[in-house]
């Protein structure tokens, strides 16, 4: 009787071991998965960060005077390069869009620069870019939430307290700007 009981006991102990070492390793694999998905989104910022200060030195040739949207679109640039954590990209990159769109809407006060080859080719590569970033944001927000949910739900919220894995933060619209419709006027 006793063997029955230790045979059951180290059955237990096994089934629980190897779904310990099943959960842990999912949520490595998941936070692993994050971190690429990120990175990558990463990649196509630095493209557009790339893009940017030629786009501004085109427009500042035709908008001399709009000095304070050119030096906003740069420190925003600035800033969410530099941002060391996701938030702070996240909330840079944010900026960033808005200060764009502040950028274009000189450009279209411009007939002449709107025909302009070598602004025409910066922002269709920008808006590449930019469908890139949107393609990774919503991989990422995927994945994110993949992982989110690992963590939250019993019992592997159990496994996430014990090894410290915690949620990651979604790639979200935090402007008012960019939640309104855009105005089109002919």
């Amino acid at each position: 009787m006793e063997i029955i009981i230790i045979i059951a006991v180290l059955a237990v102990v096994a089934i629980l071991g190897i779904w310990v070492i099943s959960a842990y390793n999912g949520f490595v694999k998941l936070r692993n998965m994050v971190e690429e998905a990120f990175s990558t989104m990463d990649v196509y910022m630095k493209k557009r960060y790339d893009l940017i200060p030629n786009l501004v030195e085109t427009v500042k040739g035709y908008a001399k005077h709009e000095s304070s949207t050119f030096e906003s679109v740069v420190q925003a640039r600035n800033m969410a390069q530099s941002a060391t954590t996701a938030e702070g990209r996240i909330e840079g990159d944010n900026l960033l869009t808005g200060t764009l769109k502040s950028l274009f809407a000189i450009a279209e006060a411009y007939p002449d620069l709107k025909a302009n080859t070598n602004f025409i080719d910066l922002q269709n590569q920008l808006r590449a870019v930019e469908e890139d970033i949107a393609n990774s944001r919503k991989y990422y927000n995927a994945v994110t939430r993949d992982y989110n949910t690992r963590t939250e739900v019993f019992p592997n919220n159990i496994i996430a307290g014990l090894f410290k894995f915690v949620r990651k933060p979604m790639y979200e619209v935090d402007s008012p700007e960019e939640r309104q419709n855009v105005k089109v006027k002919f």
